[in-house]
């Protein structure tokens, strides 16, 4: 996992020089559907509010289990996914071929000897971003590069930052806190649901996330000393003063977003190493879901 957290500039930047690959994405004023599942899902979610707000076109994301493609009329479905062989992820494909949809299909895909690559239309391959470990990390990410290059983001600050919050000390109050709260915001919503899947895989710890403007609605209760709230990205006006009165840290730096998720990809390692647990072989999880047929 460390080995492949801290790969994640470089994997940017190759992602963010693909011009080929990014031209296979759909295009502007298309409406399309963006699947996945768990972090591929979270990806998916970033991806959609990018695209829209880069005014783009309906931009959907799905849990690809939960997925209503087959009801709905779609220009193209972009599937995530980093094995090639997640069973949702294949089953819906598998479906839409099946039923004749029209809608393109596109797998954005780190493993590319996988049977998704015969299930696409166009399969778009990152095998220098595919990974060992079980705890996703630098697949995402790039994935979400590639996609945020495809609408004109320029990647050289975010790559920058990542860089740099590789080798930044981490506090020791962030790594022994008790509980983590991750918040986002547009985009950055789909990164606080990854950041705290990263926590709770790697280091079996207790986080939530949430729109940030939602935490207030319920969840801030839980806010207290010894605890860490998390901003993603941009936070709402008056969140930082709601916050003070609780005692809880607040983590709000002026950072990339993806910057900041390696920050958390690195509290998660270092969690779990603190407690004694293997990040690459968590709990109860495998690389890939593959369900009994």
């Amino acid at each position: 996992m460390e080995a492949e957290l801290r790969s994640q500039p470089e994997t940017w930047a190759t992602a963010a020089g693909l011009r080929d690959e990014q031209a296979q994405l759909p295009a502007a004023g298309q409406r399309i559907a963006v699947v996945g599942c768990g972090t591929s899902w979270f990806m998916a979610q970033s991806y959609a509010a990018l695209r829209e707000a880069a005014g783009h076109g309906v931009t959907d994301a799905f849990a690809a289990s939960e997925a209503p493609v087959l009801d709905r009329d779609y220009d193209a479905i972009v599937a995530i996914t980093r094995s090639g062989t997640t069973t949702e992820v294949l089953e819906l494909l598998d479906q839409l071929r099946t039923a004749g949809s029209r809608a393109r299909t596109v797998g954005i895909v780190g493993d590319p000897e996988t049977p998704l690559v015969d299930l696409v239309d166009t399969a778009i391959r990152l095998p220098f971003a595919d990974e060992q470990s079980v705890v996703q990390t630098r697949f995402a990410t790039t994935a979400l590069a590639l996609v945020r290059a495809s609408l004109g983001h320029d990647l050289a600050p975010a790559i920058d930052q990542a860089a740099a919050a590789l080798e930044e000390e981490l506090d020791d109050e962030l790594v022994s806190a008790e509980q983590y709260a991750f918040l986002g915001a547009g985009w950055t919503v789909g990164l606080a649901h990854e950041a705290a899947l990263k926590m709770r895989e790697a280091s079996q710890s207790w986080t939530e996330s949430y729109p940030a403007k939602e935490y207030r609605h319920g969840p801030l209760a839980i806010a207290a000393p010894g605890r860490v709230t998390w901003m993603l990205g941009e936070a709402p006006a008056g969140l930082s003063g709601d916050l003070a009165v609780t005692g809880v840290r607040f983590e709000d730096g002026a950072i990339d977003g993806m910057a900041d998720l390696v920050r958390a990809q690195r509290v998660a390692l270092a969690r779990a190493r603190r407690l004694g647990l293997d990040p690459d072989s968590p709990r109860n999880l495998t690389r890939s879901v593959i369900l009994p047929s």
